[in-house]
C-alpha cells in the first residue's frame, strides 16, 4: 500500500476515533483528507483508472449540496446577517463531501479501516471514562452521579458515544465474516461498555436513539440466534435506561410536563417560539438568524438566552423557523438519501457488505432521533463527523462491492444483437458481450457498411434477414441462441469490465431469473446517469419460457409470471446517438414508429393538446422528478429531445387518427 494511501487510513482512524477526545482531530483529519482529496481529482487519479463514479454517490452529493442551496438562499433574503453567516460556516462543510468520496476511494479504504475506526472511538469513550474515575479528586462515585462530557459538551459527547458504540456493535459481524474471532470479542465488549458510557451522560434523546438503533441492530442477527438476540437487548435497554437518573426522575413524575425539570420546559419554550415563527414565514423561513432574533426581541430569562438563544435545540422546529417548509424539505434529503443509499445494500450475501451497509444506514437514523430534541446540523462537530462517516463508509461500501466479483459463472450465456449499419460500434460491442458470453448471434437486417463483415470476426453466428420490426427481430435472434442463459445488448450498448466481473459472479449462483442492467448513458463527452439515462433495462435472463413482443419499437421482454427480477449495480455503458444530427434522425424515427404502434392497436387521439400535454408532462418528468437536471447542459439537452419526441409520437397518432377519419367521410370512389 502507498504511503499517501495509509496515511488517509490513519486519518480516518484518528479522525472518527478522536472526534470525542478533542473536536480537533475530526476537523484536522478531515481537512488533511479533502486536501489529498483535492489533489486527486486536480490530476485525474480515479479517472485515469477508468473508475466510473458510482451514481450512488452523485445523489448523496445532490443531497448535501442542496442542504446547502437552501441555506444560502435563506441567508441571502434575510439580507446576509452577521449571525446567518456564522450558521452558514457550518453547513458550508458540506461542499467538502466529494474531496472526500475521492480521497477514500483512491487510498481503498475498506470495511476494515471504517470498523476499527469505530472499535477505536468506543476505546476512547471507555478511556476517558476510566481516566476520569481514577483521577477525579472526589472519587469514582462523583463521576457515575455526573454527567459525563469527556471534556466535551455531554450531549454531543453522549450522542456521538452512543452512535460509534453501535458502529461498534455492528463491526463485530464484519469481523465474525472475515473469521476474525478475537477481534470481533474485543468489539462486542467495547460496544458495551461505550454504550454504558454514553447513557452517563444522561442525554434523553440517547433514551429515544438506543431501543430504534437496536432494533435495526438485529437485522444482522442470523435467524437462528435473533429470538435470543431480542431477548438480550431488552434486557439490556431495561438495565441501562434504569441506570438514568433523568428518566426515573420522569417517570417518577408521571411523565407531567408540568413537573418536568427546567431543560425540557426551555425546549418547550423554545420549540413554541420556533412554531410561531415559522407560521410567520411558513415556505423560505425568516433566514438563518430567523429563530435567534425572535428570541432576542422577546424579554426572555437569563438561563433561556443562555440555553436557546442560538438555536431551537431540535433539527425540525430549528429549520422551519429558520428556512420554512423547504429547509425541513433539505434536512429530509440530506438524511434520506444516505439511508436509500445504504440500506438497499444491507440483505447483501456478503456479511462483510451488509455490516457496512447497516452502519451507513444507522448514521442517518441516529441524526434523524438526536435531531428530534437538539439542533445536530447548527452545531460543527456534529456536522464534520457526519460529513467525515458518511463520506468513509460509502467510499468503503462500494470499493468492497466492487473487490466482491470473484467467482466465475456456471452456465452458459448468448449474446444476442440485432444490427443495421452499425460499423462504428459493432466491434467494441461484441468485444465487451464476449466477455461474459459463450455464443455472440448476431442477426442484420441488411446493413449498406461494413457492419456484417467486422460481425463475422467475433460473432459464432451472423445472418442477415429482412426487417419486421425490433420485437419479432429480437426473438428471431432469441430463436437462435442454446445457451442457458441470454444477453440481449444492442450494437450501441457495451458491458464494462466491472458489469462483466458482477455478471459472471451472480451467474455462479444466480439469486434471480432475470436482471436489469442500469445504463450509462454516454453522450457528447458526458456520462449521464439521471433522466430516462438513469434507467436500468432488462437484458439478462434465463432463455427458458421467455420471449419478446411483437411491437415495432419499444419492445418488452416477456417473463414467465413467478419468476424473478433483479437489479445488478454494474453500469451497461450507453453510446446512443453519434452526434446531434443522429439524434434528431434517431428521435423521429422512433416517434413516427411509436405513433404508427399505437393506432395499431387501437389508440386514438383527436386534438393537439394531448401531444402538447405528453411533451411537458415527459420534460418534468426527465428533467425534475427523474433529477435529469443533475447532469447538467447535456441533461437538459435530453430532456428537450426527449419531450420533442413525446410530442412527436403523439402528435404523428393524432396525423392518423385525422386520416383515418377522413377516409371514414370520404364518398367511396366509383371506379
Amino acid at each position: 500500500m502507498p504511503n499517501r494511501d495509509i496515511l488517509i487510513h490513519t486519518l480516518l482512524l484518528i479522525g472518527m476515533g478522536g472526534a470525542l477526545f478533542s473536536s480537533n482531530f475530526l476537523g484536522g483529519a478531515a481537512l488533511l483528507t479533502v486536501i489529498f482529496g483535492g489533489v486527486f481529482i486536480a490530476r485525474k487519479t480515479l479517472l485515469t483508472q477508468g473508475w466510473m463514479a458510482p451514481r450512488e454517490f452523485r445523489l448523496i452529493h445532490f443531497a448535501f449540496w442542496f442542504f446547502l442551496l437552501t441555506s444560502l438562499i435563506s441567508w441571502a433574503l434575510e439580507g446576509f446577517s452577521y449571525f446567518g453567516l456564522k450558521t452558514l460556516g457550518g453547513h458550508i462543510r458540506f461542499i467538502l463531501l466529494w474531496p472526500l468520496l475521492v480521497a477514500f476511494t483512491v487510498a481503498g479504504i475498506k470495511g476494515r479501516t471504517v470498523f476499527a475506526a469505530a472499535v477505536f472511538a468506543s476505546g476512547v469513550t471507555v478511556l476517558l471514562f476510566l481516566v476520569s474515575m481514577l483521577t477525579m479528586p472526589e472519587g469514582g462515585a462523583h463521576v457515575v452521579a455526573q454527567r459525563f462530557g469527556g471534556g466535551i459538551n455531554p450531549i454531543m459527547f453522549g450522542n456521538l458515544a452512543l452512535l460509534t458504540a453501535i458502529l461498534c456493535g455492528v463491526s463485530v459481524f464484519h469481523f465474525q465474516a472475515h473469521r476474525q474471532t478475537g477481534l470481533a470479542v474485543v468489539a462486542l465488549v467495547l460496544a458495551v461498555a461505550g454504550v454504558l458510557v454514553a447513557m452517563m451522560s444522561q442525554t434523553r434523546s440517547n433514551l429515544v436513539a438506543l431501543p430504534i438503533l437496536l432494533v435495526f441492530f438485529l437485522f444482522l442477527v442470523p435467524r437462528r440466534w435473533r429470538l435470543p438476540a431480542v431477548g438480550t437487548a431488552v434486557a439490556f435497554l431495561v438495565v441501562t435506561v434504569a441506570c438514568s437518573d433523568r428518566f426515573l426522575e420522569l417517570f417518577e413524575e408521571g411523565f407531567d410536563i408540568i413537573a418536568l425539570d427546567s431543560s425540557i420546559q426551555l425546549r418547550l419554550q423554545a420549540w413554541d417560539i420556533a412554531w410561531q415563527v415559522f407560521k410567520d414565514s411558513p415556505t423560505w423561513g425568516p433566514g438563518l438568524s430567523g429563530y435567534h432574533s425572535a428570541v432576542m426581541a422577546q424579554e426572555e430569562s437569563p438561563v433561556f438566552l443562555v440555553c436557546c438563544s442560538d438555536h431551537a435545540h431540535s433539527d425540525v422546529f430549528n429549520t422551519l423557523a429558520t428556512k420554512g417548509w423547504v429547509g425541513v424539505l433539505s434536512w429530509l434529503f440530506l438524511l434520506v438519501v444516505p439511508f436509500a443509499v445504504f440500506i438497499r445494500y444491507v440483505r447483501n450475501p456478503d456479511a462483510a457488505i451488509a455490516a457496512l451497509a447497516m452502519a451507513g444506514s444507522l448514521i442517518p437514523v441516529a441524526y434523524f432521533l438526536f435531531g428530534l430534541t437538539e439542533s445536530t446540523f447548527d452545531r460543527s462537530l456534529y456536522i464534520t463527523f457526519y460529513l467525515f462517516s458518511i463520506a468513509a463508509i460509502a467510499a468503503a461500501l462500494f470499493n468492497e462491492l466492487s473487490a466482491s466479483y470473484q467467482r466465475q459463472r456456471s452456465v452458459k450465456v448468448s449474446a444476442t444483437i440485432i444490427t443495421k449499419n452499425e460499423e462504428d460500434h459493432i466491434a467494441d460491442c461484441l468485444r465487451s458481450a464476449r466477455q461474459v458470453a459463450d455464443e455472440i448471434i448476431v442477426l442484420d437486417s441488411g446493413s449498406s457498411d461494413r457492419t456484417v463483415e467486422i460481425a463475422r470476426q467475433y460473432a459464432d453466428l451472423v445472418e442477415v434477414t429482412d426487417w419486421p420490426g425490433f420485437g419479432v427481430q429480437k426473438q428471431r435472434a432469441l430463436e437462435k441462441a442454446t445457451g442457458d442463459w441470454v444477453l440481449s445488448i444492442d450494437a450501441d450498448e457495451r458491458i464494462t469490465e466491472e458489469l462483466a466481473r458482477e455478471i459472471n459472479h451472480t451467474l455462479s449462483a444466480p439469486d434471480a431469473d432475470a436482471y436489469k442492467l442500469p445504463w450509462a448513458v454516454t453522450l457528447y463527452g458526458k456520462r449521464l446517469d439521471f433522466g430516462r439515462s438513469g434507467r436500468a433495462p432488462l437484458r439478462l435472463f434465463r432463455r427458458e419460457g421467455v420471449r419478446f413482443s411483437d411491437a415495432m419499437v419499444h419492445e418488452k421482454i416477456l417473463i414467465p409470471s413467478g419468476r424473478t427480477v433483479r437489479t445488478l449495480r454494474g453500469r451497461l455503458t450507453h453510446y446512443t446517438h453519434r452526434d446531434f444530427g443522429h439524434s434528431l434522425d434517431k428521435s423521429a424515427s422512433y416517434a413516427w414508429l411509436g405513433s404508427r404502434e399505437k393506432f395499431r392497436k387501437g389508440k386514438r387521439t383527436r386534438t393537439l393538446f394531448y401531444p402538447t400535454f405528453r411533451g411537458l408532462l415527459t420534460f418534468l418528468q426527465v428533467y425534475v422528478i427523474r433529477l435529469g437536471f443533475l447532469d447538467g447542459a447535456v441533461g437538459f439537452l435530453m430532456a428537450v429531445i426527449y419531450a420533442q419526441g413525446s410530442f412527436n409520437k403523439y402528435a404523428g397518432l393524432w396525423t392518423l387518427t385525422r386520416q383515418e377519419k377522413q377516409q371514414r367521410c370520404s364518398p367511396p370512389n366509383d371506379h
